[in-house]
């Protein structure tokens, strides 16, 4: 039978996007840094390609956002900015907060859904 199994793969620090869809990216890749983290691999290269630089914004929108990662930089080697390095903390450190980078406003506070929303859920949406 041709069932298709998945398939294990070692930790190696490489994460090649070129085979994944944008919408699967964000979740691949906080997974991806999760798994690292916790065999000790510190020192990350995610590959997502040059093009138009979408992979490129959706992954570093990530990594600013992850409080396991310390520094990201554009790969400086061959493939110029179609790969980002990634520095994670060591497991067991993480700050507290990520600070703020400069020029970036503060994250806004999670806001409540309009009264619009919350009615129509409630009209539509059964509970229990």
């Amino acid at each position: 039978m041709n069932e298709t199994r998945p398939t294990t793969l070692p930790l190696d620090g490489i994460l090649d996007l070129h085979a994944f869809r944008p919408r699967e990216v964000p979740d691949l890749v906080r997974e991806y840094l999760r798994s690292c983290r916790r065999q000790g691999i510190t020192q990350i290269r995610i590959i997502h390609g040059k093009g138009k630089g979408v992979q490129r914004e959706i992954v570093h929108a990530i990594l600013r956002q992850e409080p396991a990662v310390a520094a990201f930089r554009l790969a400086n080697d061959r493939s110029g900015w179609g790969a980002t390095l990634v520095d994670l903390y060591p497991p067991g450190r993480i700050p507290a907060q990520k600070p703020p980078r400069s020029g970036e406003p503060p994250p806004a506070p999670p806001r409540r859904p309009p009264l619009w929303y919350r009615l129509l859920q409630q009209i539509f949406v059964k509970k229990g």
